[in-house]
């Protein structure tokens, strides 16, 4: 009789509990004001070394489309590749390295030269060591040597970064695929 007692008085305590202090059964809590710290503008300047050919590349093929559309470039439409490059001061393949851009570029246009990018690009020397911005953008290689791509995001010292990158291409080999690509990138950051 005493356990039966107890299951409804601890019943009763926990209705009135429920009533007096309801549960908040959104996905969301109240919206407040940010305290963000002031706005920074860091610009960087760097190369990435984009290599699909030799016994070490820095970019692999990692899906391909199931056509043959008698395409000879080495990166047909539809391709997808998953990179490791690396990240230097100056564009020799000797320069020191800063960092390494991780991710996959798909080749988007059927047409023209264009690429899809989903990259990390994550430094690894220097000031900004430990911290990295994202690009997730269309790069429009066939439009010209000057090229516009966005950041998005970032981590480190680029919490919440937005920006875009100046993107040239400083070296590329059409048989091979091999590029050198320089990046001028203003960064907005906190």
């Amino acid at each position: 009789m005493e356990i039966k007692n107890n299951y409804i008085y601890f019943t009763i305590i926990l209705i009135i509990f429920s009533i007096i202090f309801p549960t908040n059964g959104d996905y969301f809590s109240k919206t407040k004001i940010a305290n963000l710290p002031i706005l920074k503008k860091t610009t960087l300047h760097f190369y990435l070394h984009d290599i699909l050919s030799g016994k070490n590349p820095s970019a692999i093929l990692a899906a391909r489309p199931n056509i043959t559309l008698g395409q000879k470039s080495a990166t047909p439409f539809g391709s997808v590749y998953a990179i490791d490059d690396p990240i230097t001061i100056g564009p020799e393949a000797n320069s020191t390295v800063i960092g390494n851009a991780q991710g996959l570029y798909l080749s988007s246009s059927k047409d023209t030269f264009s690429l899809v990018m989903y990259v990390d690009f994550g430094f690894t020397y220097g000031k900004f060591n430990g911290s990295s911005i994202s690009i997730f953008s269309r790069n429009p290689v066939s439009e010209g040597s000057d090229r516009e791509v966005g950041v998005v995001g970032g981590r480190g010292k680029f919490k919440l970064a937005k920006g875009f990158a100046k993107v040239q291409t400083y070296y590329l080999d059409i048989k091979s695929g091999d590029a050198i690509l320089e990046y001028n990138v203003d960064v907005y950051h906190y």
